[in-house]
C-alpha cells in the first residue's frame, strides 16, 4: 500500500499524542518483576507495547516480539530469570540485528541463553534460573537498551550487580529513565562517573500512569516549521520529563518554534528565527535525527549531525535510508564513518514523482511525511509501519487539513 500525500500551510489544531512507548515497555517489566496487582494506566497501544502485553499474557513458551527491538532486549533479559523455557524470535529484520552483547552479559552473569540460528542474533532459546549477579564491562557504546534490560532485572540478582561502562557512553537519558522509573517501583542505583551499582532489593508494586511521548511531538514540531502559519497544542507533555527526547523543545527553538508549557501539554507557535547552519551531537536523542534531517532539508538549511552510532542498528540503517530517501527529493547528504552526517546545501536533480521508502521504519514514514507541506502529491510506501509507535498518525494528519489518499 502507498499513500499520496498534500498537506496545507496553515495549520491550528489539538493533537492528543499517543502515550510513550519507551515508559510504557519499562513499566510493563517493573510492574511484572514488582508482581504488581495494579493495571498500568495510560499504557501505549503500539505494535512494540502490544507484544510485551501478548508476551506477559500468552500460555506459551514461544515469544515472537515481530520487529520490537526494545521488546527483544527487554524481555531477554526477562525471560532468563523466569523459570522455564522459552523461545524468544522476532521478524526477518529482527533477526538481523545484532543481541551478542546483551547475551554475552547475561550468561557471565548466570543465564542460560542458546542461539536457533546465526550465532549472536536471535532466535534464542532461554532457560530461565535464578541469575548470580556481579560485576560486568560493557563499552558505553553499546545501544541503551542492552543497559536498560540489565539494570531492570539487577535488583533480582543474588548478589546484584554492578556495571562498568567503558569509553563514551551514549544515549544517557534512556538510562536515567530507566534508572528513575526503577526509583519509583522502590529500588535506587548508585552512579558514579561510569560505574552503576544496583544491591539485590525487592520492587515495590506501583499505580502507574503512562505519560504522552514526546519523540511522536517531534513530528508536529516539524509540521509547525515547515507551516506557513501554525499554533498546534500537543496534550499530554510535561516540562519535568524523563523522557531525553523532551530535548526537542529546546532544539526548535533554532527551526523557528517556541515552545509554551500549559495545562496538561505544550502549545507550539511560529517564529521568525531559523538558524543558517544546524548543528547538533544526537547521542542522547538518537530517534530526533529523521525528523531534523527531513525539516532541516526542508527549510534549506545545511546541517551537520554527530552522534549517530546507533542509527545503523536500528530498525534499518537509518543514515544509509536518510542520504537514499532524500536524495530522491533532491538532497544530497554525506557520512562520515558511524557517527557523522551531513547536508552542505549540495542539490541534485529530484524525482519527478518520488516514492518514499520506510524501510520497515515507523520513524522514516512520520518523518518525512510532513515534507508534502513543500513538496506536493509525496508517495510514502507502506505507511501501515506507523503502528510500531504512533497508530493514530495518518488520521492525526487528516485532522489538521492533510490530504491522505491511497
Amino acid at each position: 500500500m502507498q499513500y499520496k500525500i498534500n498537506a496545507t500551510g496553515h495549520i491550528d489544531a489539538t493533537i492528543q499524542l499517543p502515550t510513550s512507548k519507551s515508559i510504557s515497555n519499562r513499566a510493563l517489566i517493573l510492574s511484572a518483576l514488582s508482581q504488581s496487582p495494579y493495571e498500568i494506566k495510560n499504557l501505549s497501544d503500539c505494535d512494540d507495547t502490544n507484544v510485551m502485553v501478548d508476551a506477559f499474557e500468552t500460555e506459551t513458551n514461544l515469544i515472537d516480539v515481530k520487529a520490537a527491538g526494545t521488546a527483544m532486549r527487554f524481555l531477554t533479559a526477562y525471560l532468563s530469570r523466569v523459570p522455564g523455557d522459552w523461545i524468544i524470535t522476532g521478524t526477518e529484520r529482527m533477526k538481523e540485528r545484532p543481541i551478542n552483547v546483551l547475551v554475552d552479559a547475561l550468561v557471565s552473569l548466570g543465564a542460560r541463553i542458546e542461539y536457533l540460528g546465526k550465532l549472536g542474533y536471535p532466535p534464542l532459546k532461554i532457560k530461565g534460573t535464578a541469575l548470580d549477579g556481579g560485576e560486568i564491562y560493557l563499552s558505553g557504546g553499546v545501544s541503551s537498551q542492552f543497559i536498560s534490560a540489565l539494570l531492570m532485572i539487577a535488583p533480582t540478582m543474588t548478589k546484584g550487580l554492578t556495571i562498568h561502562l567503558e569509553g563514551e557512553v551514549i544515549s544517557i537519558p534512556y538510562i536515567k529513565l530507566t534508572l528513575g522509573m526503577m526509583a519509583q517501583f522502590g529500588v535506587k542505583a548508585s552512579w558514579e562517573d561510569k560505574t552503576i551499582h544496583i544491591y539485590p532489593e525487592d520492587y515495590r508494586p506501583l499505580e502507574y500512569v503512562v505519560e504522552a511521548d514526546w519523540s511522536a511531538a517531534s513530528y508536529w514540531y516539524e509540521i509547525a516549521s515547515l507551516a506557513d502559519k501554525a499554533e498546534i497544542r500537543l496534550e499530554g507533555l510535561f516540562r519535568d520529563s524523563m523522557q531525553g527526547d523532551s530535548k526537542v523543545a529546546e532544539l526548535f527553538l533554532d527551526l523557528g518554534i517556541d515552545t509554551r508549557f500549559v495545562d496538561n501539554g505544550v502549545v507550539l507557535t511560529k517564529t521568525a528565527r531559523n538558524t543558517k547552519k544546524f548543528f547538533h551531537n544526537f547521542v542522547n536523542e538518537p530517534d530526533l535525527a529523521q525528523t531534523f534531517a527531513v525539516t532541516c532539508c526542508m527549510k534549506n538549511i545545511p546541517f551537520l549531525f554527530t552522534g549517530l552510532q546507533t542509527l545503523r542498528i536500528k530498525e534499518t540503517d537509518r543514515i544509509a535510508a536518510l542520504k537514499a530517501e532524500l536524495k530522491k527529493l533532491g538532497y544530497v547528504l554525506r557520512d562520515t564513518g558511524d557517527n557523522i552526517l551531513e547536508w552542505d546545501g549540495e542539490r541534485c536533480e529530484p524525482e519527478a514523482n518520488p516514492v518514499i521508502k520506510t524501510y520497515e521504519d515507523h520513524r522514516m514514514a512520520m518523518a518525512f511525511a510532513p515534507a508534502a507541506i513543500k513538496i506536493p502529491n509525496l508517495i510514502i510506501d507502506k505507511p501501515g509501519v506507523v503502528s510500531k509507535s504512533y497508530p493514530r498518525y495518518w488520521e492525526d494528519l487528516k485532522k489538521i487539513g492533510f490530504e491522505i489518499e491511497e
